[in-house]
């Protein structure tokens, strides 16, 4: 088989399509996968190193941007769609997936005029501008999220959740323990400013009233590594600071309460894991998506949100507190996480892109999952 993934621009984005990847690699042995994404770096450090074959093209998004930055993402447009056929019929591929980002818009539609199958990953409970576009046009449409469905046309739409990497799956299936003193602190792939602004400062002011034993492992983006590690250092606070990590596994395994973003990535992986959180929505998703996303898991008792306007360092410390007090209710949260997960993502996907690539023809009916 051979397999073009599209999207990029954040690890939230490319890991459920590595996720997909490495699974027909393993299943269909002598496969090939193209990766078609963004010239940024955290796209070249998340698939570096790894058996997919790669390709970048230039575009940029439309939401959120002036009229001037808008006019010049529709001047890139024509010459990101030639490149992307150019692309497509180089590599010949039986299947185009898109996975999230503006890029997924000229290479799905490029592999729409081609013929080819195509298919796209909704991560986010709120589709953004490419993905809502494309699901007017693709084969298929994979949905992470109850509700998300509403957006796109009724019969293509599969309920597959979001595909969590295999191993951070393989930690779901380890006992269960008691919980400790060890909070892990994440910004995304990209760091998230305000929150390492707020858990630094709440945890250096609040410092006298942390637990004895507390641990930190802090995700900071590169941007503010430095300065968070010397406010740790400075207030002799035991943190492990960087600004990204390659082995999540190994951290997600020592992390007993995590603040978040709500990325759609990162939750999954929450879920699946059964990780008690504090979440803290970026207030400028496109369509305010990151707090749907995280209503989702609060609902059902998994996590805790805050939203970024109304917080303050020490109110968030002292929820921290408070939750690494109670290893009961810490239990119950990460019990009640689990229940929203969906560990079957991958293996749904990956079924339904085998299908449609082996189809002679083009059809819009769902296998039933």
């Amino acid at each position: 088989m051979r397999l073009v993934i599209t999207g990029g621009g954040t690890g939230g984005h490319l890991f459920p399509g590595i996720t997909v990847a490495e699974a027909i690699l393993a299943e269909v042995p002598g496969s090939r996968v193209l990766f078609v994404g963004t010239d940024r770096q955290v796209d070249n450090r998340v698939l570096g190193g790894r058996p997919f074959e790669v390709a970048a093209i230039r575009c940029q998004g439309l939401k959120g941007r002036s009229l001037a930055g808008r006019l010049a993402a529709l001047g890139q447009l024509l010459p990101a769609l030639w490149n992307s056929l150019r692309i497509l019929r180089r590599f010949r591929p039986d299947l185009v997936l898109g996975v999230g980002g503006y890029v997924t818009g000229p290479v799905v539609l490029a592999g729409r005029l081609l013929g080819i199958p195509t298919a796209i990953h909704e991560q986010n409970s709120v589709p953004g501008l490419a993905n809502r576009w494309l699901g007017r046009i693709v084969d298929r449409i994979f949905l992470s999220l109850p509700g998300s469905e509403k957006y796109f046309p009724a019969g293509r739409t599969v309920p597959s959740g979001n595909p969590v990497r295999a191993e951070i799956l393989s930690l779901a299936g380890e006992e269960e323990r008691t919980p400790g003193a060890t909070l892990l602190v994440l910004g995304g792939s990209q760091g998230a400013h305000r929150v390492n602004q707020l858990v630094a400062e709440g945890l250096v002011m609040r410092k006298d009233d942390l637990p004895g034993e507390l641990r930190v492992i802090h995700q900071t983006g590169s941007r503010d590594e430095e300065q968070v590690r010397q406010q740790y250092l400075a207030a002799g606070i035991e943190a492990e600071v960087r600004g990204f990590f390659d082995d999540m596994a190994g951290i997600y395994r020592r992390a007993d309460l995590v603040v978040s973003r709500a990325g759609a990535t990162s939750l999954a992986e929450l879920c699946v894991l059964g990780k008690p959180s504090i979440l803290v929505p970026y207030p400028y998703a496109a369509d305010n998506h990151q707090e749907f996303n995280a209503r989702l898991v609060a609902e059902h008792g998994g996590a805790l949100i805050y939203r970024e306007a109304e917080l303050r360092g020490p109110e968030l410390v002292g929820q921290v507190i408070e939750l690494l007090n109670d290893s009961g209710r810490l239990t119950e949260m990460g019990r009640r996480a689990r229940e929203v997960a969906r560990p079957e993502a991958t293996a749904v996907m990956v079924r339904e892109c085998l299908r449609l690539a082996k189809k002679p023809k083009r059809s819009t009916e769902p296998e039933n999952v």
